[in-house]
């Protein structure tokens, strides 16, 4: 599939696996390319992902078997498993930086440019929200064809989201008035309500790992014979 050819339109599994593909190659490279096994694990996610899904190994597998036909997963043999990597940046013939944030997009839904800086960090430091629009515009305006839009602002919200287009048009979304109030109460801050929501998300995840830190520490502790306070 060329870059000037028609996008196919993929279904939400479609655009699950080729997100993680993307995201681990660049979080964790020296498991990548991914076996099936762990490109499951990476789909079905419960931290980083919207919406949480369960898909089964079969499910998966048949949405990697569609991605290679549009050319958009590869598959590599190696070892006792077959491993998958993407191809989004050869096939649709965008910087890394435009990737990462259709990457964010796909495993996140729509974002506002300051919550796609900071859910971008793992991958790549943009250097500003102005750098993110700069890339957003681009993919929107790409001359084979738009890859993202950015939706119609919600009541009460102080910046619009962008969404990725690869699984066609997104349907309108309407604001609820506990959404509505939630966006009033920081109409007079500097901060973003995007970065507010992905600051929040990243604390409840540090909170998470540090309670399971915890919890491994007491295993270690009680094996030994020792006194976590010493």
């Amino acid at each position: 599939m060329s870059s000037t050819t028609s996008l196919p339109v993929l279904s939400l599994v479609e655009t699950r696996v080729l997100g993680v593909l993307a995201e681990k190659q660049r979080t964790v490279p020296d498991s990548y390319p991914l076996t099936l096994n762990s490109l499951v694990s990476g789909c079905n996610q419960k931290t980083s992902r919207n919406p949480v899904l369960e898909l089964t190994e079969s499910q998966v597998q048949a949405a990697v078997d569609s991605l290679r036909g549009y050319s958009l997963v590869a598959e590599t043999s190696g070892g006792r498993a077959f491993r998958y990597e993407h191809n989004v940046d050869r096939v649709l013939r965008i910087p890394s930086q435009s990737v990462i944030l259709l990457t964010v997009l796909m495993l996140r839904g729509p974002q506002t440019a300051g919550e796609l800086r900071i859910a971008c960090d793992r991958m790549h430091n943009f250097a500003d929200i102005s750098s993110v629009e700069g890339f957003l515009n681009e993919l929107a305006e790409r001359p084979a064809g738009a890859l993202v839009v950015k939706l119609a602002r919600l009541p009460g919200a102080r910046e619009s989201r962008w969404a990725h287009l690869l699984s066609g048009a997104p349907a309108e979304e309407v604001a609820g008035p506990a959404g509505a109030s939630s966006d009033a109460a920081y109409a007079a801050n500097d901060v973003s309500l995007g970065e507010v929501a992905a600051l929040k998300a990243n604390v409840a995840r540090l909170e998470a790992e540090v309670a399971s830190l915890k919890a491994l520490l007491g295993r270690v502790c009680s094996e030994l014979g020792i006194s976590e306070a010493g």
